[in-house]
């Protein structure tokens, strides 16, 4: 543990903290791509698994039981309690084209043929292309409440962060995990159009933050 991972686990637990609390406190979803939040949920299922085969540390654990609790509820908040308020219509990027060639990739890029290994990369690989139904779905409606960007600048930080606590631990310990870290530059990069407009935008005081629209 360093303070880029720490770091990077409190902007990520931030991140799901926000966009829980949006959806509870206004009691609606509106804005929010819930196909993103089932795929997240997927993405935690996948990597935790090893909850019921390994233990690491208390935090370690603590950390995972968390990342699950709040994925699942606020999928629930989602499809269930705030149904009503979800935007079906605009949400509607096609998850296939993201998890079958993540699946396939899984099987043929890893490190060990081996169930819990092979879900632990799908779920690596999985992470990195995750937000993109909710980045189409801002696209495609031309704006995001302040409070959807602050998410999503969380959920970035996180994976800056990460980048950093890897080139830490090469430096420090040798270490490198290639699936990884190609994995979050490929996630960091989705992001970058984003703050440039967050910074310019969000940050400067407007309440929704307003994109081109789609031609």
């Amino acid at each position: 543990m360093n303070v880029f991972r720490l770091c990077g686990d409190v902007s990520h637990l931030v991140a799901i903290i926000i966009l829980f609390m949006k959806i509870w406190r206004s009691k609606s979803c509106a804005g929010i791509s819930g196909k993103s939040q089932m795929l997240f949920a997927l993405v935690f299922t996948a990597r935790y698994l090893d909850l019921f085969t390994s233990f690491i540390s208390l935090y370690n654990t603590i950390m995972k039981v968390v990342f699950l609790s709040l994925a699942y509820a606020t999928v629930y908040l989602i499809y269930i309690r705030f149904r009503s308020s979800y935007d079906s219509d605009n949400d509607s990027f096609r998850v296939e084209f993201l998890l079958v060639p993540v699946a396939g990739l899984s099987f043929l890029e890893n490190y060990a043929f081996t169930p819990l290994e092979i879900l632990w990369t799908f779920s690596i690989y999985l992470e990195s292309v995750a937000i993109l139904p909710q980045l189409f779905m801002i696209t495609k409606t031309g704006e995001a409440e302040s409070i959807t960007t602050h998410y999503l600048f969380f959920l970035g930080l996180y994976r800056a962060l990460y980048l950093a606590n890897w080139v830490y631990r090469y430096n420090t310990e040798g270490f490198f995990d290639q699936i990884a870290v190609v994995s979050g530059v490929v996630q960091t990069i989705f992001y970058c159009d984003f703050f440039y407009l967050y910074v310019t935008r969000v940050l400067r005081g407007n309440a929704k933050m307003s994109l081109p629209m789609p031609v």
